[in-house]
């Protein structure tokens, strides 16, 4: 299946293998592509106006190579310019030493420091471009390229980060020592998975991406993930003359418990919002009464009771329930007693309709297993946030955080289902098409109490109408971030955003496109 709403992100491993086809296959001179990449940054330099001298902070690699040719450029453009070489000169090869030959030449300020020199070196710049290591690069940064990107930081310069901040692994968005926290990173010819990812996506302030001249032919070879670009939306199929609330998709929500109904009523509404045509709650029968009253549009579904939370009784009446729904849901509000626990888990391996599972759904798949979401052929799909995710893999907040990329691919593999790793940089990993789409973010409006629930109705709404898993999962995370924005923009403030509000706003970021004012 092919994907044309995800905006092609690169590992260093294709972008690598993109520069050798350009170069072995195509005939493009290396020292020409960097040439470009270096005429590109200056480009944007120029735009940025710095109020005075700008300090090239340059690695040993080609990476290095580009921030010399910077530093050539920018004088040209009368721009007072400098290189701090943090190797010797003597080890730069092959277009770094190109580079750097052409700088010596041409009269440029070129030279080398010491890592305790590098403080003293940046006094007087006005912006500094950090052009130290690459996208090739993975783990911590070593002597002397730790200490200059600590002095880097240390200044509270503008920073223009040449590729990738260095410091953040490009492929995964790791940051495993001291990384450069850039202002903007000018990035070549496509953008870098890292650049989206937190904790890279942190470092890599605005994303410029500059294209070097390199055959869009090459891009045949489609890299394995994307950002979700607003195309993604008209995957969902619309409702027409001829359609009826069952053929607009048909959605089952289990969960509810004593205190927690608004979770199932905000997925509930979220599923109505989203499009579906019949929308079910399936709820503890002594919160039968509660439901009714909040929610006029959806029907409910009395389920065998155990003081306020789901029984263990209630899973063949979950089951048949389930016969007639087009997707099921289940987990928000359901609570965490130990039988309501094991009749979630009951019916996530038995249920035989598309599936989502979140909240304290999610919470039973962590004690009883992540593979137990496997048990049944159905498509599936695990929206977790890093706290859940961190329960589910049997690991800490802090190791999902510093790894979101490796968490949410070993839970889907696990799980053999579509995982959300919720956050500003939701990501969404396909593991039978070994697929990652990442959400631009931008929609801190969203950082509110039932939020999460919304999404899961959205989901599970374009799962009921036949989109599949991931693409359902991408639109969902898609118009659930723009519905956020275009909230915070009716409200005023993204402070005062409720989850409500967001599902009032799911109309208009279902017919908007990006950045559209509506509403």
């Amino acid at each position: 299946m092919t994907y044309g709403w995800l905006e092609p992100l690169y590992t260093a491993e294709e972008m690598r293998a993109l520069d050798a086809w350009a170069i072995e296959e195509k005939g493009v001179p290396s020292l020409d592509l960097m040439e470009r990449a270096a005429a590109e940054v200056t480009r944007v330099l120029t735009q940025l106006s710095p109020p005075g001298p700008v300090i090239a902070v340059c690695g040993k690699g080609n990476n290095g190579g580009d921030g010399l040719a910077v530093a050539r450029m920018l004088a040209d453009h009368g721009i007072e310019a400098r290189a701090l070489l943090l190797w010797p000169a003597s080890e730069l090869r092959g277009d770094a030493r190109a580079n750097y030959d052409r700088l010596v030449s041409a009269g440029g300020d070129v030279a080398e420091v010491a890592p305790a020199e590098v403080p003293d070196a940046l006094e007087g710049a006005a912006l500094i471009v950090d052009a130290i290591l690459g996208t090739g690069f993975e783990g911590a940064p070593r002597t002397p390229a730790d200490a200059a990107i600590e002095a880097i930081n240390s200044t509270g310069l503008p920073v223009l980060a040449v590729d990738v901040p260095s410091g953040a692994d490009a492929s995964t968005g790791r940051v495993e020592g001291a990384c450069v926290s850039a202002n903007t990173t000018v990035t070549f010819q496509h953008s870098k998975v890292g650049l989206w990812i937190s904790p890279g996506k942190d470092h890599a302030g605005r994303v410029v991406v500059a294209d070097i001249g390199i055959p869009h032919e090459g891009r045949l070879a489609a890299p394995s993930s994307g950002l979700i670009g607003p195309g993604v939306i008209d995957a969902v199929p619309r409702r027409a003359a001829a359609s009826t609330k069952f053929s607009s998709g048909s959605v089952l929500v289990v969960g509810g418990s004593v205190g927690l109904t608004g979770a199932v009523c905000m997925t509930c509404e979220g599923a109505m919002r989203a499009g579906a045509g019949w929308v079910r709650a399936a709820v503890p029968a002594s919160l039968n009464e509660i439901i009714e009253v909040k929610l006029t549009e959806v029907m409910s579904v009395p389920l065998a009771d155990d003081g306020g939370h789901l029984s263990g009784d209630a899973v063949g009446a979950v089951l048949q329930a389930a016969e007639r729904a087009d997707s099921v849901v289940v987990g928000p509000g359901l609570g965490r007693e130990a039988g309501t626990l094991a009749a979630a888990v009951a019916v996530i391996e038995r249920v035989e309709v598309p599936l989502l599972v979140d909240a304290d759904g999610l919470f039973a798949l962590a004690g009883a297993g992540l593979e137990r979401a496997a048990g049944s052929r159905r498509p599936a799909v695990l929206t977790p946030h890093a706290g859940e995710l961190s329960r589910l893999l049997g690991t800490s907040s802090s190791e999902i955080a510093a790894g979101r990329l490796d968490a949410v691919r070993d839970a889907a593999r696990r799980a053999g289902a579509v995982v959300v790793l919720k956050g500003d940089d939701t990501l969404v990993f396909d593991p039978v098409a070994d697929r990652l789409g990442v959400s631009a973010g931008g929609s801190p409006a969203l950082a509110t109490a039932g939020t999460g629930d919304v999404l899961s109705g959205v989901i599970a709404a374009f799962m009921a109408k036949g989109v599949e898993p991931f693409t359902a999962a991408c639109a969902g995370v898609r118009v659930h971030a723009e519905a956020g924005r275009i909230a915070a923009r009716r409200i005023g403030l993204p402070d005062s955003v409720i989850a409500t509000d967001v599902i009032a706003a799911l109309p208009f970021a279902l017919r908007s496109g990006p950045g559209e004012d509506v509403g």
